[in-house]
């Protein structure tokens, strides 16, 4: 069993996510919490091995909390539950190691996926929380995004066809098994492609090369209409 803990000011955000992991037959609810503080608590207390955090909340948000349960409890990952227009907090994040960014409108398999892959020791980041990133990092300005892009394509110009195939779908959000099954070949095969990628990419987690992958133009854009 995954053993989870949901943190949200909001208790019908915390229903809701509750709701959907309670879908998964493999995943545990051990504790809910209202704010940062009350979390970091109950993850020294419960041990879960996924937090889900949301960014904005009461005493001690999201950054913070996940910051203190890194250095308290590393054996638990991390999940920040975003929404839209709060991308300063998700550079934030990324800067200090969430294993994991979803949107708090994105498909409910999403979240299962996310904390089944941060359970498992990897990264998930929603294809969404990518495309804002990239997004939010072009309104800097455009000779700036020009040579991020430029240097993330020369980054994936290092990786073999197969490599950047399984970046592309790390940039779609996929998990090891969806990988597989896509390319149709075993999970471990999929894990050491991933491994390397990350390892040529120069990057920690999938989340980091997931906006490699958006930077450099491997994944298709979200679909005209949505945010």
């Amino acid at each position: 069993m995954i053993r989870v803990l949901i943190a949200d000011d909001e208790p019908m955000i915390r229903a809701g996510v509750r709701a959907v992991l309670s879908t998964d037959p493999g995943i545990d609810i051990v504790a809910e919490a209202a704010d940062g503080q009350d979390a970091v608590e109950l993850v020294r207390l419960h041990r879960p091995q996924v937090a889900v955090l949301d960014i904005r909340m009461p005493k001690v948000n999201g950054i913070q909390a996940a910051a203190e349960i890194r250095r308290t409890a590393p054996a638990t990952g991390v999940i920040m539950l975003t929404t839209f227009g709060e991308d300063d907090y998700i550079l934030q994040a990324l800067g200090g190691g969430a294993a994991g960014f979803l949107i708090k409108s994105g498909e409910p398999e999403e979240l299962i996926a996310g904390v089944r892959a941060v359970a498992d020791g990897a990264a998930y980041l929603s294809p969404k929380v990518a495309a804002r990133v990239v997004a939010h990092l072009a309104s800097s300005g455009a000779s700036a995004l020009a040579g991020r892009r430029e240097a993330a394509r020369e980054r994936v110009d290092g990786l073999t066809s197969r490599e950047r195939e399984v970046l592309s779908f790390l940039g779609s959000g996929l998990s090891n098994g969806q990988i597989a099954r896509r390319l149709h070949v075993v999970e471990g095969t999929v894990k050491a492609h991933v491994s390397s990628v990350l390892a040529r990419l120069g990057v920690d987690n999938r989340a980091a090369a997931a906006v490699v992958a958006h930077e450099a133009g491997v994944v298709p854009p979200p679909a005209a209409g949505h945010p």
